[in-house]
């Protein structure tokens, strides 16, 4: 595995070079705030969208068009405006089984090898929807899980999958990110960012979430 910190000054021009620089064919989207303006920028960009399949990293069980919803948010900044195939998780229905045969659809049996995850942090180290201290950190067979939170119920990709991508990008900004950001370079197992040991683990931080 190799671990990569870029501390940039524009976090959104630099997803966009890691993006172009890898050329993925494949792709896995993030929630959160952080990830919509590189969505946007990339939807602006010259690339061949209609070789590109993009899936969900994780997602709440609600309707697609529901406000809180990670693909509404995707679809919004970048897939309405791409010829990109789109494969949202079920919300509506929180089905996690359904989602693993979409997956299973495109990359057969053997755990998916996506080309580039985008990954975010939150400031108590999930990814994804992988907490800490959730049973979902220690899922090892399955390739979707749902997982109880106190807002929402949630779908969301397993270690397995983000494990096996060919490159996972964190994108990660703000000094509330510090404290998170340090334990996922230190490898700290409480951390659930830092037990995304894909073949490639960029992490982008602007100068706030570095120190």
């Amino acid at each position: 595995m190799e671990r990569r910190l870029l501390v940039v000054d524009d976090l959104v021009s630099a997803g966009l070079g890691v993006f172009l620089g890898l050329g993925p064919r494949t792709i896995a989207l993030a929630g959160g705030a952080t990830p919509q303006p590189v969505y946007a920028a990339l939807a602006e960009h010259a690339y061949p969208w209609e070789e590109v399949d993009a899936f969900m990293g994780d997602e709440r069980c609600v309707p697609l068009d529901h406000p809180e919803s990670n693909f509404g948010k995707a679809r919004e900044a970048l897939l309405s405006k791409v010829p990109a195939r789109a494969h949202p998780m079920p919300g509506e229905t929180c089905d996690a089984v359904a989602y693993e045969r979409t997956l299973r659809e495109r990359f057969g049996d053997e755990v998916p090898s996506i080309d580039l995850v985008f990954l975010g942090i939150g400031e108590d180290g999930h990814t994804a929807s992988l907490f800490p201290g959730d049973a979902a950190l220690d899922e090892r067979e399955r390739w979707v899980v749902p997982v109880d939170r106190p807002d929402f119920r949630r779908l969301t990709l397993t270690l397995p999958v983000l494990n096996a991508a060919a490159a996972v990008m964190f994108l990660i900004d703000g000094e509330t990110k510090r404290e998170a950001l340090t334990g996922l370079l230190d490898g700290d197992p409480e951390v659930p960012a830092a037990r995304v040991e894909a073949e490639r683990v960029l992490v982008v931080a602007d100068r706030a979430a570095a120190g």
